[in-house]
């Protein structure tokens, strides 16, 4: 995909269209269904949290999913542990359609909830719907200009990687989401590998190509524990352009 051709003299965040994304269709798009790629991803983001908060029973009071979109399971991954969630967003589109789906979440959820109580600590949330539309709270702005050390847990999936061509973009992105976060704060952050850009209905948004060893250096100096795993690309690939996943799992220095 050429962003170039496309009219992108640089590719940075600043230039796309972010006010004009086409939230209903990228929703239908990704998160309509259960794929099994992201079915990978939350079992290890469940995984993990579960983990850390056996290791680390202190809970957080407030969690972040940074860049939230149109898509809900990072911030069903915090439930058990947060009554505080912010859902960050930059895009005008994204943020109304957050607004709207907190209130009461679609029912397309419920199969990505499913895969989240396998474990014993999320069925302890018997009614995940009003857990989010009770906890969660939408706010929008830059996550350039997130404050320091202000959230006890965190998630950021596919936004840094997603939001320019420029590796200094990608770099502060991942920079600014660990600073976001208190010492010893766990949070999972996921990227598109080698990701070339993406199509939101008629318009086409940049992207950095990123592997995970960029993923690592990225977080290295913000994160202890960090484990970094990668989900290749499925038999039916979301879309082109990409060659997997990779999941980043740890916690703030």
């Amino acid at each position: 995909m050429d962003l170039t051709s496309a009219g992108y003299t640089k590719g940075l965040n600043r230039e796309a269209p972010w006010d004009s994304f086409d939230s209903r269709a990228y929703h239908q798009h990704n998160y309509a269904f259960l794929r099994k790629e992201d079915q990978e991803i939350i079992a290890a983001v469940r995984d993990y949290f579960c983990e850390h908060f056996r290791k680390h029973p202190d809970r957080p009071d407030s969690g972040i999913d940074v860049g939230a979109g149109t898509n809900l399971y990072p911030a069903l991954s915090l439930l058990p542990w947060c009554s505080n969630i912010t859902l960050y967003e930059h895009s005008v589109e994204n943020v109304l359609w957050l607004e709207r789906e907190v209130a009461a979440f679609s029912a397309n959820w419920g199969a990505f909830w499913e895969v989240f109580t396998e474990r014993p600590e999320y069925r302890a949330v018997s009614d995940p719907r009003g857990a989010v539309a009770s906890a969660a709270v939408v706010g929008k702005g830059d996550l350039f200009d997130l404050p320091r050390e202000r959230w006890g847990m965190g998630t950021m999936f596919f936004v840094a990687e997603s939001m320019s061509t420029a590796y200094r973009e990608f770099e502060g992105a991942v920079a600014a989401f660990a600073r976001a976060l208190t010492p010893r704060a766990p949070f999972a952050a996921a990227f598109m590998e080698n990701s070339q850009g993406y199509q939101v209905g008629d318009l086409l948004f940049p992207a950095c190509g990123v592997d995970a060893e960029d993923v690592r250096g990225a977080l290295a100096p913000f994160a202890e524990d960090l484990r970094i795993s990668r989900v290749g690309l499925p038999e039916d690939p979301i879309r082109s352009g990409y060659t997997g996943m990779i999941l980043a799992c740890g916690r703030r220095v």
